[in-house]
């Protein structure tokens, strides 16, 4: 134990020398926690962002799904009832989008029928309407009944005279009952003569109609 006296003499001095030489060298506290604080805030950063990222993808993920459930559900919204069998809470998601998918297709293929329809409608109508008028004046008995088979989709003149008053909804039902569905009908009079034009399409295409049973059947109705 050093004295008073030789703790500030010379000899104080040198022990007091030697020991700091013998103290381990450290780090100063406050350089030493600005380290391990500096280290663990780049761990915690690191860590934070995979969680982030993570986290961004499981929301992108998650919003997706919820926006595609949407979709698929307003589009089976729009779907006729006779289409969805059984019910459409009893379907899958993959089963709507193809229920969907066939009935857009059959539109498609309905307007298209419905169109080249028109367009024949509109090259023969002429004809037709002096073909009528010519079998008319040479004395052919009235009505009369012409179908024309597009594929997908028919067509019915009936020439009737104005007292003959059978029924149109009769004529409807037929082509109802043989697997046809009209989808437009308008009539004209021209002189004592009544033109009926009804447009139907064909349900199953691939089925089709046997136009000459509706042919015949047309026949029996209006006679």
């Amino acid at each position: 134990m050093l004295t008073e006296k030789e703790g500030e003499g010379p000899l104080g001095q040198i022990f007091r020398l030697l020991r700091k030489l013998q103290e381990p060298k450290r780090v100063p506290r406050s350089e030493g926690r600005w380290r391990t604080k500096s280290v663990v805030g780049e761990g915690k950063m690191q860590k934070s962002n995979g969680e982030s990222s993570s986290l961004d993808r499981k929301t992108v993920e998650r919003n997706r799904r919820i926006h595609m459930k949407g979709l698929c559900s307003k589009l089976a919204s729009l779907l006729p009832p006779h289409v969805c069998k059984p019910s459409k809470d009893m379907l899958s998601q993959q089963d709507q989008l193809e229920l969907a998918a066939c009935y857009i297709k059959q539109l498609r293929e309905r307007v298209e029928g419905l169109r080249r329809a028109k367009e024949e409608q509109a090259t023969t109508a002429p004809r037709t309407s002096s073909s009528a008028m010519t079998s008319l004046m040479i004395g052919l008995s009235l009505p009369v009944v012409e179908l024309r088979d597009f594929g997908s989709s028919i067509e019915v003149v009936l020439i009737s005279g104005l007292n003959k008053n059978f029924m149109f909804y009769e004529v409807i039902n037929v082509l109802g009952e043989e697997g046809a569905e009209v989808v437009s009908a308008s009539y004209s009079t021209v002189g004592d003569k009544v033109f009926h034009t009804i447009h139907a399409q064909v349900r199953l295409s691939r089925v089709g109609v046997e136009t000459s049973r509706v042919w015949k059947r047309l026949q029996e109705l209006i006679r």
